[in-house]
């Protein structure tokens, strides 16, 4: 008698809870038809956002030829920029370099779901910016290769993330629901408990 009231208590141990099965709720915050047309107005931002990016680094500009020299130290334009006599030309240069970065970490999290992570997006960043530059010091008349503005371009993909794209990237491709581990006990050992006389 002793034994079986033993084994349904080891018994009753063992079972999984059945809430803890339940799987979580969908992360989701956006329906289906919302979603789409997210990605479909992230795609004409991101159209957009090239052609612009052509425009502004992939021009040629002759009359600044004599001007314009390659930069491999981190820092030595940043201090040119700042040490010009009119401020407003500083904020213009370094802002400007800001501001191009911050659609990557708006648009990379909406476009690419494995890419939602900040290092990934600021990776994917300095990729591309690393590539315009070469190509402007290498293609491209009065245009030179400058490292400040692949760190300051990617600075703003880190702006972009922060701000609105982490939450985007979440709201239009959420994990799918995940259930819980079951919780597993280990039985306890029966007592050896004395046979009881008959």
């Amino acid at each position: 008698m002793a034994r079986t009231v033993s084994r349904l208590r080891t018994t009753k141990k063992t079972e999984p809870d059945s809430r803890s099965t339940r799987p979580e709720r969908g992360r989701h915050r956006l329906s289906l038809p919302v979603r789409l047309l997210a990605m479909l107005i992230g795609f004409v931002l991101m159209v957009a956002f090239a052609v612009v990016l052509a425009k502004l680094t992939l021009e040629p500009s002759p009359a600044s030829k004599a001007l314009v020299h390659t930069n491999l130290h981190p820092g030595r334009s940043l201090k040119a920029y700042l040490d010009q006599p009119a401020m407003r030309d500083a904020i213009k240069q370094i802002g400007g370099n800001v501001v191009l970065g911050i659609p990557f970490g708006v648009l990379v999290p909406v476009f690419a779901p494995r890419a939602r992570g900040i290092l990934k997006v600021l990776l994917l960043t300095a990729t591309v910016m690393l590539l315009v530059e070469f190509a402007q010091g290498a293609l491209i008349t009065g245009r030179a290769f400058d490292i400040d503005d692949v760190i300051l371009n990617t600075s703003g993909a880190l702006i972009g993330w922060v701000l609105l794209g982490r939450r985007l990237g979440r709201a239009v491709h959420a994990r799918k629901p995940v259930a819980k581990a079951a919780r597993t006990t280990k039985p306890a050992k029966a007592s050896k408990a004395p046979k009881a006389a008959s």
